[in-house]
């Protein structure tokens, strides 16, 4: 067996199974565990990462018009050497998204253009948390391991459900708004409602099972939430905190409830809130300690978040 990955959560899934020596190769985006550096890359992004916010956006939603329209290449591409070379029998990539990783379609274009390349293609499509929970299953089913994957399962959803039962007896439940872009503004959506819920907060913007939405500042000011998380997709903290200067720069900002209380937390986005894996145990863990401090600790602040304004 040779699996190739080409979504992040896919290649944490695929490892978390024990299926880390059958991995060949993986996308420009898998990071996790560190030890998968190591393989060769499989993918490339068509836009330039170390870009702005902003320009990032335009950049995606400028590639996102051109793939439909000229039935092009998407946001990422298949790298079809590297494909040839490795010569995969399993290749996993996702439908949910065709910003957050390379399409179903472009891996089945590249398989198709690609000499001798007959993988078995295992498509996650994880709107939701039970999305997420299904394609675990559905993927240790692909790689003959069925009964390591409920395992896993059992074990993940035992920890997060230990929060929930201890988060839903706790008296004050806050208000939450979760960003995931900054420059335009959107808010949390998929999973990330229900974390926020689970975790013992009340999620202001974003519907369990949708993608994310876009808001206004005005939005935000509306509802003056009691607490802000900002966890943009693919970034990590230190990239997040520079876009915070983006928020600081609107008018109203500083009159938040949030900001003025300090309740303003900046999550990796990257590695936890927009990855899902199995680290989704710990993304709940961490917004516990960011809305109830008092009651949990788990030991991710300074690495898994910060709270800008209180380590000033």
């Amino acid at each position: 067996m040779r699996i190739l990955s080409l979504i992040a959560s896919a290649t944490e899934m695929v490892c978390a199974l024990g299926f880390r020596d059958r991995l060949v190769g993986r996308s420009h985006e898998c990071d996790f565990p560190p030890d998968v550096h190591a393989l060769p890359k499989a993918t490339s992004p068509r836009f330039d990462v170390s870009a702005s916010s902003r320009s990032i956006d335009d950049q995606v939603k400028a590639l996102v018009r051109e793939s439909a329209a000229l039935d092009a290449l998407g946001v990422y591409e298949v790298r079809r050497g590297v494909l040839r070379a490795l010569q995969p029998t399993h290749i996993v990539t996702q439908t949910q998204c065709d910003v957050c990783a390379v399409s179903r379609r472009d891996v089945e274009a590249a398989v198709a253009e690609t000499a001798g390349c007959d993988a078995e293609i295992v498509s996650l499509q994880p709107n939701a948390l039970a999305d997420v929970w299904e394609d675990f299953s559905r993927l240790a089913t692909a790689l003959g391991a069925p009964e390591e994957g409920q395992r896993l399962l059992a074990s993940l959803r035992q920890r997060m459900q230990s929060v929930g039962d201890a988060a839903c007896k706790l008296p004050s439940k806050p208000t939450v708004a979760g960003i995931e872009w900054v420059e335009p503004l959107m808010a949390v959506g998929n999973w990330m409602p229900e974390l926020i819920t689970m975790a013992g907060g009340r999620c202001l913007f974003g519907e369990a099972g949708q993608h994310s939405p876009s808001m206004r500042f005005d939005n935000l000011r509306a509802a003056d939430p009691q607490v802000i998380v900002l966890s943009p997709c693919g970034f990590g903290i230190e990239r997040t905190l520079e876009d915070l200067r983006t928020l600081e720069a609107q008018p109203g900002w500083k009159a938040l409830r949030a900001v003025r209380s300090g309740r303003v937390y900046v999550g990796d986005g990257n590695q936890y809130f927009n990855r899902p894996g199995p680290r989704l145990a710990d993304t709940v863990e961490i917004l516990a300690e960011m809305l109830h401090p008092d009651r949990f600790e788990f030991g991710y602040r300074g690495t898994g978040w910060v709270a800008p304004y209180e380590d000033r």
